[in-house]
């Protein structure tokens, strides 16, 4: 069984804004498979599945994006899913709007919702999906620019990288994540 969270802040006022882009993620595999996120708990929305033969977990934790690993850690025990088998699906403002990067681990860079997870999780070798969401301008604070909505001239980068990233969360139920980071990265 493998587990895909997509990081992000719960309620209609966070909907589609640059810090949900990870909740994005889980509802398009949600939607295109056609199992519901209708389970809570561990502080978290999530619905289990299976696509192309393998059992699957779809995760957005409820506890606010600096919190992540409190809703992410239990889930695992109660599945007892390793962390070699978690993909995590999060924004990034260190790259341009809408390119997405695979890694499969490292640091938190700055990212609150990985602090947290790393912390939680007591590692840092999960692999994640990062997508580009680019910089503020000028003087906007980051936390204004991470929770406003992406503007209409956007919409069709961010998303071409939500498919993209849901593609590759695909990819790897069933290649290894090393062949899932060539094809993706290239």
């Amino acid at each position: 069984m493998k587990l895909i969270i997509g990081l992000g802040n719960p309620g209609s006022e966070f909907a589609k804004t640059r810090h949900n882009i990870g909740f994005e993620v889980v509802d398009a595999i949600s939607d295109t498979h056609h199992f519901p996120l209708d389970k809570l708990k561990f502080n978290a929305q999530f619905g289990k599945g299976k696509i192309n033969g393998e059992d699957l977990v779809l995760v957005k934790p409820l506890t606010y994006m600096n919190l992540s690993g409190e809703a992410v850690a239990p889930l695992m025990k109660f599945y007892q899913i390793p962390v070699e088998d978690i993909l995590v699906v999060y924004d990034d403002m260190d790259l341009p709007l809408g390119k997405i990067r695979l890694r499969e681990k490292g640091s938190a860079g700055g990212h609150n919702g990985i602090k947290s997870l790393i912390q939680h999780l007591g590692t840092q070798e999960f692999k994640r999906i990062r997508i580009g969401i680019g910089r503020p301008n000028g003087r906007e604070p980051v936390v204004d620019f991470v929770l406003k909505r992406f503007s209409k001239e956007d919409q069709p980068v961010v998303e071409r990288s939500v498919e993209e990233a849901q593609k590759a969360c695909e990819a790897w139920l069933t290649q290894p994540f090393l062949q899932v980071m060539n094809a993706f990265n290239g």
